[in-house]
């Protein structure tokens, strides 16, 4: 495989016109492009689904906080101490015991649900259905109207040192702040992509225990991180990683397949031969099947979403335990 050569220069994809007229510029770029409008009708798909955070007790409500006071959540009981309010005496406890205990309760807040995106320049990339920048796109906007519909304020940020983060808002306009920046970012390469460890230190600093961090990443992206910053993000936070990959990637055709080099020169990869077969699958399913196994073994919940998967179909990682999903087959 020659050096310096990647799929997003596949001919496929790069000998693609524009037409002239605005009609036929909009079929074009369906999933090439993400549109506002195309994230915004993304709701229907989260409004007849079940909500997935659960109380102690199968009561769905606000998520809890690590804070005990006064709240509508059961916590513990424990010894009764001077100031603390008479109503909330445990008198089962006390007549056991002898000694008069309290209740303590979970006290209630607005649970942050943080959009890690992705902008490395190889998710602009796509041979079927959508671009892998597109799917993410998709998948990120599932997450704030999911966000919105459960009350959590939604925030969301990319490898910047130039722009801020989207700041945290709760209900549709905190879903459309976020939708808005998907699309901005997903419609092309930034220029100031600064890549994905420093997106992750600006989430570090933004993100409280308890959050929802749905990261939306390139394998090759999600390489670059050490593998001990992970723990630290699954066991204070529900972390969901989303790796992008293109039925190209992960199942290449049998035949000879023309593409771009990094200096415009064509290459022709004969990906009938097993020899080549054998290099593809070492140069994106092995490095795919590895980042998953230390995902998991960190404590996160994965999916590789392929850009012919429903966009949907990673909200059944939702209330499960961390888990490992291959990507699936439907659109």
């Amino acid at each position: 495989m020659a050096s310096g050569w990647s799929p997003s220069y596949c001919v496929w994809c790069r000998c693609r016109k524009w037409p002239r007229t605005r009609r036929a510029r909009a079929i074009v770029t369906d999933g090439i492009v993400p549109t506002l409008q195309e994230l915004v009708g993304l709701r229907a798909l989260v409004q007849g689904r079940r909500g997935a955070r659960l109380g102690r007790h199968g009561v769905q409500g606000q998520a809890l906080s690590n804070l005990r006071g006064r709240g509508m959540e059961y916590a513990e009981s424990r010894e009764y101490a001077q100031g603390d309010d008479a109503r909330h005496i445990d008198w089962r406890l006390t007549a056991r015991s002898g000694r008069t205990h309290t209740k303590l309760f979970q006290a209630e807040r607005e649970r942050l649900t943080l959009v890690v995106a992705d902008t490395s320049p190889s998710l602009y990339f796509g041979t079927r259905v959508r671009f892998k920048s597109v799917q993410a796109a998709r998948a990120g906007a599932l997450a704030a109207w999911l966000a919105a519909r459960d009350g959590d304020r939604i925030a969301a940020l990319r490898g910047s040192h130039l722009e801020a983060p989207v700041p945290p808002a709760s209900g549709p306009r905190g879903a459309l702040r976020v939708l808005d920046a998907l699309v901005r970012w997903y419609a092309q390469p930034p220029a100031d992509d600064d890549g994905l460890p420093v997106a992750l230190e600006h989430a570090r600093r933004l993100l409280r225990p308890g959050s929802r961090l749905v990261l939306l990443a390139d394998p090759s992206s999600i390489a670059s991180i050490p593998a001990e910053r992970w723990p630290a993000l699954a066991m204070h936070h529900e972390l969901i990683v989303l790796l992008l990959v293109d039925p190209l990637e992960t199942s290449p055709p049998p035949k000879r397949l023309p593409f771009l080099g990094a200096h415009g020169g064509r290459i022709e990869l004969g990906l009938d031969t097993a020899p080549v077969r054998q290099r593809w699958r070492q140069q994106f399913d092995v490095p795919l099947e590895a980042t998953q196994a230390i995902l998991q073994r960190q404590g996160a919940r994965v999916m590789a979403l392929s850009t012919v998967d429903s966009s949907d179909a990673w909200l059944s990682l939702l209330g499960r335990p961390h888990a490992v999903l291959a990507t699936g087959a439907g659109r």
